[in-house]
């Protein structure tokens, strides 16, 4: 019997995502808070960075497209 190994490969960190869907790294953090390793979100420790650095897997993006948009439409909603 094999083990199933994790095919994660890469990661995109929190920095990235933001950049890219033009919004704050905060804002990203406090959308996932409740997500778990199974949603697609790690955190990656380096030397540098002893307290870790929020990422996601493609699991993960798809997720926080997901929860922005909700936020848009909620927040936008309240205009």
């Amino acid at each position: 019997m094999t083990t199933q190994r994790n095919k994660v490969h890469h990661v995109w960190t929190v920095a990235v995502l933001a950049r890219d869907f033009g919004v704050d790294q905060d804002l990203i953090h406090d959308l996932t808070l409740g997500l778990e390793p199974e949603d697609g979100v790690i955190w990656v420790y380096d030397v540098d960075n002893e307290d870790g650095t929020l990422a996601f897997t493609d699991d993960g993006i798809q997720e926080v497209r997901l929860l922005l948009a909700e936020h848009h439409r909620i927040t936008r909603g309240k205009d």
